[in-house]
């Protein structure tokens, strides 16, 4: 015990200062992730849409949580006629390499679907035209947006065609087939 007591004293502390930090570390994150929500609920108690969209703005989140307010101030400023903003937002999340993957789909595709009163449409539809890859989550609503681009231009077979392709698909919704049926 004399010669080796000594190890089982620094293995207890060791063990112990272990779950300490883990703790530790497990309410400075609850601690963060409480501020932030406490900050979006502040933001969005706003009566003013357009004073909404700022608060949203100015708060500074990483990861998922900058997801989830890039999205709320995007939908804040769209719903405040700031479009251009909102479109702005979408993108910077669209490209974060910080936020899972879905988050960044979701904001490619909104941004996407906004239309700027002096917008480019060959750009939107570069956009879109990027979107429909194997696999995707919002492939077949792309699809759908390309389709109505098509038939928006006067290009009804190109529409024809890309309606009977979401309508043949094996992952295609019940309430997008008939969309696209019609």
């Amino acid at each position: 015990l004399r010669k080796y007591g000594w190890i089982a004293a620094v293995a207890v502390v060791a063990i112990v200062g272990t779950a300490a930090y883990v703790e530790y570390s497990k309410a400075t994150a609850a601690a963060e992730a409480q501020a932030v929500g406490d900050s979006i609920l502040d933001a969005l108690a706003a009566e003013n849409v357009a004073d909404r969209a700022v608060a949203l703005a100015a708060i500074e989140v990483d990861g998922p949580a900058f997801a989830v307010s890039a999205l709320m101030t995007a939908a804040a400023q769209q719903e405040s006629g700031d479009l251009a903003a909102a479109k702005s937002t979408l993108e910077i999340l669209a490209v974060n390499q910080d936020v899972p993957d879905v988050y960044g789909d979701v904001a490619g595709f909104k941004s996407a679907l906004i239309v700027l009163p002096d917008g480019d449409m060959d750009a939107r539809r570069s956009t879109l035209d990027g979107l429909p890859l194997p696999g995707a989550p919002f492939r077949l609503l792309a699809l759908e947006q390309i389709a109505q681009m098509d038939v928006a231009a006067g290009e009804v077979d190109a529409a024809v065609a890309t309606f009977r392709a979401i309508i043949e698909d094996a992952a295609v919704s019940r309430g997008l087939r008939e969309r696209a049926q019609s």
